[in-house]
């Protein structure tokens, strides 16, 4: 029977750990175990990456990717086309279409959709400082790359809605995002397809 203070160490790191999406306790304790197995191997150096994690890693004020810059390096690469935007819900979402190669331009990360019920406003998903960029950086398109919800759709039509006038093209993945579903879970060729066939929002 462990000590005490590590019964509680293991119960703390257990629960904190169950915590994390696709995880429950048992995933967790066997998790935790792996890690004591492996001190050297694993559980050092893991914990010197959470804690450089913490203590690196912030969320860029341009667009709301996480990096180590800020502005992030999507941001200030040059080689990006900086009169397309692609709003995504969520950093997941950002990555995956980073991960497919379909988009070369920049980002807007809302972090949520639109839930009057929840009380999560325009405001909340940075819908303002999206139209400021839009207006400073001249972007001719922005894609709409949210969920295919209802609130991913009622996002992606606030915002096509606030965007008329601009002079701003909206376009939204198509072939292959099935309703429903949710773009950090779609495989690459998938996510492609959507993107090389998206439709216009905004005629």
């Amino acid at each position: 029977m462990p000590h005490r203070d590590h019964d509680d160490a293991i119960a703390r790191a257990t629960e904190l750990l169950a915590r994390l999406p696709g995880l429950g306790p048992r995933s967790a304790q066997r998790i935790v175990l792996q890690l004591l197995r492996n001190r050297e191997g694993l559980l050092e150096p893991l914990g010197n990456a959470l804690v450089a994690l913490r203590e690196q890693v912030r969320s860029c004020s341009a667009c709301g990717n996480f990096d180590v810059s800020d502005p992030c390096g999507i941001c200030t690469d040059a080689r990006r086309q900086r009169d397309i935007i692609c709003v995504v819900k969520d950093v997941a979402d950002l990555w995956a279409l980073e991960r497919a190669g379909v988009h070369r331009g920049l980002y807007h990360v809302t972090g949520g959709l639109l839930s009057p019920l929840d009380g999560i406003t325009p405001e909340d998903l940075g819908i303002p400082k999206l139209l400021q960029r839009v207006e400073e950086l001249g972007v001719r398109e922005v894609i709409l790359a949210l969920d295919a919800t209802v609130e991913g759709q009622t996002t992606a039509h606030y915002i096509t809605d606030v965007l008329a006038g601009h002079g701003v093209a909206t376009s939204q993945p198509a072939h292959g995002m099935p309703v429903g579903g949710e773009l950090e879970y779609l495989d690459d060729g998938t996510i492609a397809a959507a993107f090389r066939a998206r439709l216009r929002m905004d005629e």
